[in-house]
């Protein structure tokens, strides 16, 4: 087993050519084995062996900088730097990331999480090696997906003109820039990617000095072969347009290849495009054939891929049948996803109303304002995102919604913690900058029968913009649907009052099952609708109470507790004692959210504990 000798990348670098083949086998075995086990992204990971191996042929992670875009396919790369005995705590509690993380391995050069920042995170580094006078290169991996946000093009627009020398490398694995038909491309590919034709570019580059576009003859060469190269190979011209160098496309499976193309763009010494073609799922039929089911999967069987666990109903799921049926009463309604349809539950949805189904690509800001821009001509769009991704669209919130008061319905996905994605997937943000929109409403379902009645209350009774905000994943214990009024005491209870909302009203009830066998008598009280706040509402539900404790999977500065409590202290109903059950300012990583929740004390049992602290504080 070569793959068991793989140690560090100087261990790469130590191999043989003969032998790459068989490790780029080996890595594919693993990655199966592993992900399997732990869940994670499998079919990006599978289509970026051999190029993942040949970055690390050409260059030194430990001192370049290889920054990827989103990170979906940085296992290989964690393998080949030290980290494959750490595989089977992939995104598990206390174990390896399922994404670049710096403080795991100097090789990890940036974290990495959200899609289309590499290209500008790398020319900063870039520009502060030119500054520091260092020499090292640096890189960015973006795939044809992160290439659809506009960050993307403003990352390349200033880094080709910026002559920072620079190498971006486009990870193509299915959605081509342009498509590449015919016998003449293929040709000039393979060409334009041998050493030799490298070689006598380079010699004729230094012939006219370091600076060959000052002379006329160079510059009267350049305008031939340019011209040339735009008719028969239109594809490279939008880079080139930018000011980078075009290489490619490149079979992205040919490491020989990769390596000597790689190794040329160090040397250009210049903004260069290096375009590679991949296959996702490459190497495991499975996922070659369903690359879409294998990007991000649960634990499977890697014999037959099917699940090891077939997930149930989901609060998405159930969203999107939701929405198809307000759809069929009433023509108006659209949905809108940024490249989620299969994870926002829209795809029946698009199915079934294609006209009325809108994808944006990874392209959140512009999936708000176009949501405006059908708001203001009478359409009711809605946009289903989530909640870690919506941070993209603030300003757009703000200035193309709220001020004109657009009746956009979002459905926030994923809002709270969401388990294994760690730090960057976890949905923690909403609650505390939707709630400071003005005229924003966010509704706060805890059972699928809420869901379905307040997405139909934000569509069709409101009036504004409207958030409908729930957790991934099914239902708990609460299923009834008490929507009707925007709070509602769940239990009674004179000892103490415990609050919140969401799916997190489980936990509550449960601590006050465990408080009462202490004899404590514990109320629970669910806020439905967290914005806005009426201060008659709160004070009623909420205000003169002895011990009030509020719960809720986001972060402490400007939470929904410290909301209340100002509004109780203002009509001085304040509590005698307040607790607030948060995740503080500590962003919470990877575990299923079971752990997480015990971690930063939100389960039951914490919260009994906490109940029963306080009432011991105040005898």
């Amino acid at each position: 087993m070569i793959l068991e000798s793989i140690h560090s990348p100087a261990d790469v670098k130590a191999l043989e050519k003969s032998q790459l083949p068989q490790l780029c086998r080996e890595l594919r075995a693993f990655l199966v084995e592993n992900v399997s086990q732990t869940g994670g992204h499998l079919a990006s990971n599978l289509g970026a062996v051999e190029l993942t191996v040949a970055i690390h042929r050409v260059f030194d992670t430990a001192v370049d900088r290889l920054v990827f875009d989103v990170g979906h396919q940085c296992y290989v790369h964690k393998a080949l730097t030290g980290r494959k005995e750490l595989f089977s705590t992939l995104r598990q509690f206390g174990g390896l990331s399922g994404f670049p993380k710096p403080y795991e391995s100097g090789h990890d050069a940036f974290i990495a999480g959200h899609a289309s920042n590499s290209v500008s995170v790398a020319l900063g580094m870039a520009r502060a090696r030119t500054l520091q006078k260092e020499t090292y290169s640096v890189l960015a991996l973006i795939g044809d997906g992160a290439l659809t946000g506009g960050l993307a093009y403003e990352g390349l627009n200033n880094a080709g003109a910026s002559h920072e020398p620079l190498i971006v490398i486009l990870n193509d694995n299915g959605m081509s820039i342009n498509p590449n038909v015919g016998a003449m491309p293929s040709h000039l590919s393979r060409l334009r990617s041998k050493p030799a034709y490298y070689h006598f570019k380079k010699w004729y580059r230094n012939l006219f000095g370091k600076r060959p576009m000052e002379n006329r003859l160079y510059r009267f060469n350049h305008r031939v072969k340019t011209s040339l190269k735009k008719t028969i190979w239109p594809g490279s011209t939008l880079f080139e347009d930018m000011g980078f160098t075009y290489l490619g496309p490149v079979d992205g499976h040919d490491i020989p290849r990769l390596c000597d193309v790689l190794e040329w763009a160090r040397e250009l010494n210049c903004p260069v495009v290096v375009h590679v073609n991949t296959v996702k799922g490459k190497g495991y039929s499975f996922a070659e054939q369903n690359p879409g089911k294998f990007h991000g999967i649960s634990p499977f069987d890697p014999e037959t891929g099917l699940l090891k666990k077939p997930g149930g109903e989901s609060f998405s799921a159930v969203f999107g049948k939701a929405l198809a049926s307000c759809a069929a009463e009433d023509a108006r309604v659209c949905a809108i996803t940024a490249a989620m349809a299969d994870g926002t539950g829209l795809a029946p949805f698009a199915r079934e109303f294609p006209e009325r189904f809108f994808d944006v690509a990874i392209a959140e800001g512009h999936g708000v304002s176009m949501a405006a821009g059908l708001a203001s001509q009478g359409m009711l769009p809605v946009f289903a995102v989530y909640s870690t991704f919506l941070q993209r669209g603030y300003d757009m919130l703000i200035h193309d919604v709220a001020l004109e008061r657009l009746h956009v319905v979002l459905g926030v996905d994923r809002a709270g913690l969401v388990g294994a994605d760690g730090e960057t997937h976890h949905g923690c943000f909403d609650p505390l900058f939707l709630c400071t929109i003005p005229g924003f409403t966010v509704l706060c379902p805890s059972s699928f029968a809420e869901l379905r009645s307040m997405l139909r209350k934000a569509l069709f009774e409101l009036d504004g913009p409207a958030a409908v905000r729930y957790p991934r994943g099914g239902e708990g214990a609460f299923q009834a649907d008490t929507s009707e009024s925007p709070a509602v005491c769940l239990r009674e209870g004179r000892d103490v009052t415990l609050a919140g909302y969401g799916i997190l009203v489980n936990n509550l009830l449960e601590a006050a099952e465990l408080l009462e066998k202490d004899g404590i008598q514990a109320e629970v009280v669910k806020l439905n609708q967290i914005a806005p706040f009426d201060h008659e509402m709160v004070c009623g539900c909420l205000g003169d109470r002895d011990i009030l404790l509020v719960l809720e999977d986001s972060f402490g500065p400007g939470c929904v507790g410290q909301r209340v409590a100002a509004i109780l202290a203002e009509h001085r109903q304040a509590p005698k004692k307040l607790i607030l059950k948060n995740l503080g300012k500590t962003f919470a990583p990877e575990g299923s959210v079971g752990q997480l929740e015990h971690s930063f004390g939100l389960d039951a049992a914490a919260v009994a504990a906490a109940v029963r602290e306080a009432m011991d504080y105040g005898k």
